[in-house]
């Protein structure tokens, strides 16, 4: 446990920019990139202990060929899911997000507890939930399957790409 002021380092360290916030760290790569910003309550518990267990064992249950194509990203993700404690269908799109970002160092994966951070709520426009963000630069509402959000997050990084 961090103090956000006093251990400025670490919150620099692990990418902490807002509080309350979990990062799940553990073995030999250390950090993840798998973080929550707000409590992650409700139907988001069962996503951070599932995260835990990923961690623990080394592995994601993602498919071989979603492995693949992750392995293939050499550019910065940052991935942003939007929840509410009550969605049934926000902890599939935090998962997702998650084990993304288990399967590649460049890429990030954030929880955000949308009532926590209203200024966030605003700013991305998030009108229903799960929203997910991607690189700012591509959006969506709904959980997707495993091959349909993939895709997103490459288009992502082909629109950075031409920025």
């Amino acid at each position: 446990m961090y103090d956000f002021v006093r251990d400025a380092d670490a919150a620099t360290k692990f990418g902490v920019d807002k509080i309350p916030a979990i990062v799940i760290t553990g073995g030999a790569v250390g950090h993840y990139g798998i973080r929550y910003f707000g409590v992650p309550a409700g139907y988001e518990f069962g996503s951070l202990l599932e995260d835990i267990i990923d961690v623990s064992r080394g592995s994601t249950r993602l498919s071989e060929l979603t492995k693949q194509r992750l392995r293939q990203v050499s550019k910065p993700v940052h991935i942003q899911v939007f929840v509410t404690p009550t969605c049934p269908y926000c902890p599939g799109a935090v998962r997702l997000a998650h084990q993304f970002a288990f399967e590649n160092k460049l890429i990030r994966a954030d929880m955000i507890e949308s009532s926590e951070f209203p200024q966030l709520v605003g700013k991305y426009q998030v009108m229903a939930v799960p929203k997910v963000v991607i690189n700012d630069a591509v959006s969506f509402e709904g959980a997707l399957p495993e091959p349909h959000f993939l895709e997103h997050v490459l288009l992502a990084l082909e629109d950075r790409s031409h920025s």
